[in-house]
C-alpha cells in the first residue's frame, strides 16, 4: 500500500524546512524527504555563507545561537575605494541553523526522511499526486513540494524549470583564522559583512569577507559565466584557484590559516523565475530560483517562499473539497511576485549592468556613492532605475549600449 500524506516536500534546505515548520503547525501531515544521511546532515549540504539580517531571524523565530557573529555594518569593497553603511547583519553557522529548522518542525509534527533521493513526480494524468524516491519506493501527497535547488528532478520533470545554465553562480569559501580585519589603508571589517567588486579575484562576480568572531572570518569568491567572466578570467584558474589567489595577495590573509573541515562550495541560479507551479505541486527556494540578484543573499527569500508555499497549500486544503488545481497552486507565484522579489527583474538587470563594469569604474561608483545622501541609497538598492541613473556619466555611453544591444538582441 503506497503511504499517503498531506504534503511531501523534497529537500531539507532553509525553504523546505520553513514549509514543513508552518505546515505542520496548521495540522496537515507533511514528510520531508533529504537525500543527504542523518549521519552527515548537513555536512555535506552545508553550502551557504550564511549572510542574512535580523528580519529574517525574526519572522521566522531564529534563535541567537545559531548566529556565529552579529555584524553592525555592510562594506563594499573595490581595488582602491570602499564604501561602509550602517546596517545590523547576522553571519549564521548554516549547518546549526539547518538542523535548528529539522528539530523544530519535527517538534511540529513534521516527518523527516534521510538517505532518500526523491527522482521523479507520480502523476495521475496532469496532477501531480506523488514521488518515486531511492529507485522504487512511492509516497502520494495532495501537494508535493520542490525544494532541492539547483538539482529540480521534479520540477525539471515537470517542465516548471527553466534554470539556465549561462546564469549559473558558483563559489567557494574558506573559513579562516588569524585574519587582519583591520589592516592599514583598507576598510576596517570588524563586525562587518563586505563584498569585493574586483574582477582580479571575482571575474564577473564578487568576493567577500564576513566577520565570524575574534580574528575568524569566511572568505569567498562567486562568479558567473557571463561576458565580465570571458572579459576578465585567466584560462587556467579554477574557482579555487581564484580564492587561493586573493588570499595570495591580500596582505589581510598574511598571517591567515584555514580552519579544518570548513569549506563550502554550491551554486545558484542568478535569473527570474518562469513558472513555479503545475497542478498538485510547488517549486521554492532555489529550485525557482530565489536567490537576490544583487547582493547574493538568497537565506531570506528561500525561507519566504517556504511560507508562501505553506499558505497556498493552507488555501488549497482547507476547503471541504481540497482544490490543488493548477489555478489554486498558482496562488504562491501571486504572493512571490507581490512579497518575496517584487523587484526581481529591474535589480537582475542592475547587476548585469554593474558585472560589465571595468575595476576602474568600479573604484569610481564606491567614491560616488559616498556622496548620496540615504534616501536616493536606499532607492538605488531597491533598483529605482532613476536614482541610477544619478551615478551614470557620459563616460558610461558604451558600457550602456553593450548592455541595450545584449537586450535587444
Amino acid at each position: 500500500m503506497v503511504e499517503g500524506y498531506d504534503v511531501v516536500i523534497a529537500g531539507a534546505g532553509p525553504a523546505g524546512c520553513q514549509c514543513a515548520r508552518d505546515v505542520a503547525r496548521r495540522g496537515y501531515d507533511v514528510v520531508v524527504l533529504e537525500a543527504e544521511s542523518a549521519a552527515e546532515f548537513p555536512r555535506g549540504s552545508n553550502k551557504s555563507t550564511g549572510g542574512t539580517f535580523p528580519p529574517m531571524l525574526a519572522s521566522f523565530g531564529i534563535p541567537d545561537d545559531v548566529v556565529m557573529q552579529f555584524t553592525d555594518s555592510v562594506v563594499i569593497e573595490s581595488p582602491t575605494e570602499y564604501f561602509r553603511a550602517d546596517q545590523v547583519g547576522a553571519v549564521l553557522e548554516f549547518g546549526a541553523f539547518k538542523e535548528f529548522l529539522v528539530a523544530d518542525g519535527r517538534e511540529a509534527g513534521a516527518e523527516y526522511r534521510f538517505d532518500a533521493r526523491v527522482s521523479e513526480p507520480l502523476l495521475d494524468g496532469d496532477d501531480v499526486i506523488g514521488v518515486r524516491y531511492n529507485g522504487s519506493e512511492e509516497v502520494h501527497a495532495d501537494v508535493v513540494i520542490d525544494a532541492t535547488g539547483p538539482a529540480a528532478p521534479l520540477a525539471t520533470a515537470l517542465g516548471v524549470s527553466d534554470l539556465e545554465r549561462t546564469r549559473q553562480a558558483i563559489g567557494i569559501e574558506y573559513e579562516l583564522e588569524g585574519v587582519t580585519l583591520d589592516a592599514d589603508g583598507m576598510a576596517d571589517l570588524t563586525d562587518a559583512m563586505m563584498l569585493r567588486l574586483d574582477h582580479e579575484v571575482a571575474p564577473g562576480g564578487y568576493a567577500w569577507v564576513f566577520h565570524t568572531g575574534d580574528d575568524t572570518a569566511k572568505v569567498g569568491v562567486c562568479y558567473i559565466n557571463n561576458e565580465g567572466y570571458q572579459r576578465h578570467a585567466t584560462d587556467d584558474r579554477t574557482i579555487d584557484g581564484y580564492l587561493d589567489h586573493w588570499l595570495t595577495i591580500d596582505d589581510r590573509f598574511a598571517n591567515a590559516t584555514r580552519i579544518e573541515g570548513r569549506q563550502h562550495r554550491g551554486s545558484a541560479h542568478i535569473q527570474s523565475p518562469g513558472r513555479m507551479t503545475t497542478a498538485g505541486f510547488i517549486a521554492i527556494g532555489d529550485t525557482v530560483p530565489s536567490l537576490d540578484p544583487l547582493w547574493g543573499e538568497g537565506i531570506h527569500n528561500s525561507m519566504q517562499s517556504g511560507r508562501a508555499a505553506a499558505v497556498t497549500v493552507d488555501q488549497a486544503l482547507t476547503p471541504s473539497q481540497p482544490d490543488t488545481s493548477a489555478e489554486a497552486m498558482a496562488y504562491y507565484e501571486s504572493i512571490w511576485h507581490r512579497k518575496i522579489a517584487p523587484r526581481m527583474d529591474s535589480r537582475l538587470r542592475m547587476t548585469e549592468l554593474l558585472y560589465l563594469a571595468s575595476n576602474d569604474r568600479y573604484d569610481r561608483l564606491l567614491a560616488e556613492l559616498q556622496r548620496l545622501d540615504d534616501e536616493t541609497l536606499s532607492a538605488v538598492n531597491q533598483g529605482s532605475w532613476r536614482a541610477v541613473a544619478k551615478l551614470l556619466h557620459i563616460e558610461d555611453v558604451p558600457l550602456l549600449a553593450k548592455f541595450v544591444k545584449k537586450h535587444v538582441t
